[in-house]
């Protein structure tokens, strides 16, 4: 379902700031019948997120569990071998989920046999008719060429938060950075999966120029995950409150309307959230989630299949069944 209106990549600060800050009935309203337009309201696309490499990263995001410096409880696990990887990926696929995403704790793609071993999990995934998404850290354009000549259909690589607020969560790297890898994915022909996390300290306006960011490019990222902040013990940010579920709202519900043909995925933070919490949510335009066998988001826990099921048949929701047209065949 699509409408034939024409995508904006016009928007300003202001305008944004205006939907954001809207009363939140009236807004959740705009937003689910922007939903309705650009979308199927009952179907909801399940992913399945796994960690193929984990922990013993050298940057120091505030927020992960996986950073080499912080003193956490994250078990530190080498690349997985292929064959597990497929394993899980078919699991994934007979429970419901029509995406899998894989996710490697490194600061940027190497040349070297781990990538080699990377493209057959891809090579392995997309044979299945999955949506094969990765998470690599940054990447060159080279690179995201052999991943999509692999099969890859997605990249993600989000933004985190905006510019302006990036050097007091992330010193190792800059947002210019996020921006290249982004535009490398692009010029490989891979679908782009980028979005932003909440609840790091930043303020509404950080929010709004994130969101800016996204609304602005080119084409719009065709995923923009919203994240809460799952609270690591040992990072820097293990103390930072709980983000109010109408944050989360109010962030979904803005990011819909001004990317309405993209798929806004409901991503880390549900475990905190309740079935009618997540219900607002979905009525404020989310139609993706995460779930998976192990119950755990990367390394935070996240609900389980049973358990997102259950509320799928309580809300009148459905999985979302991948078109066949969509598949991704290797070149």
């Amino acid at each position: 379902m699509q409408t034939t209106e024409p995508l904006r990549h016009n928007w300003t600060k202001e305008e944004i700031e205006a939907i954001y800050q809207k009363p939140l009935l009236e807004l959740v309203y705009e937003a689910a019948t922007v939903h309705r337009q650009w979308h199927k309201a009952s179907e909801i696309q399940v992913c399945t997120l796994l960690s193929v490499k984990t922990g013993g990263c050298p940057e120091d995001c505030s927020y992960c569990g996986q950073a080499a410096r912080y003193h956490t409880d994250i078990k530190v696990q080498a690349l997985l071998p292929t064959e597990t990887v497929i394993a899980h990926a078919k699991k994934a696929k007979d429970a419901g989920s029509s995406r899998f995403c894989m996710a490697a704790a490194w600061r940027e793609v190497r040349n070297n046999r781990d990538f080699d071993r990377i493209i057959d999990m891809v090579k392995g995934v997309n044979e299945l008719g999955l949506e094969v998404c990765c998470t690599l850290g940054m990447l060159t354009e080279e690179q995201a060429l052999r991943l999509q000549e692999a099969g890859l259909h997605a990249y993600n690589h989000n933004l985190d938060t905006s510019e302006a607020y990036y050097d007091e969560i992330i010193s190792t790297r800059k947002f210019d950075n996020r921006i290249k890898t982004i535009q490398n994915v692009r010029k490989a022909g891979i679908t782009v999966c980028s979005g932003g996390i909440i609840g790091l300290g930043e303020t509404a306006a950080d929010r709004i120029s994130m969101l800016l960011t996204l609304a602005t490019m080119p084409k719009h990222p065709e995923s923009v995950p919203v994240n809460a902040l799952a609270r690591v013990k040992g990072t820097p940010l293990e103390n930072q409150p709980k983000v109010p579920i109408w944050d989360m709202v109010r962030m979904i519900a803005t990011a819909r309307i001004i990317m309405p043909a993209s798929v806004v995925r409901l991503s880390a933070g549900r475990i905190e959230m309740t079935e009618e919490e997540q219900a607002w949510c979905f009525m404020a335009g989310a139609n993706s989630i995460f779930t998976g066998e192990r119950e755990t988001l990367l390394v935070t826990p996240n609900p389980g299949v049973s358990e997102d099921m259950q509320m799928f048949q309580n809300l009148g929701l459905q999985p979302m069944v991948k078109e066949k047209e969509a598949v991704c065949t290797t070149i």
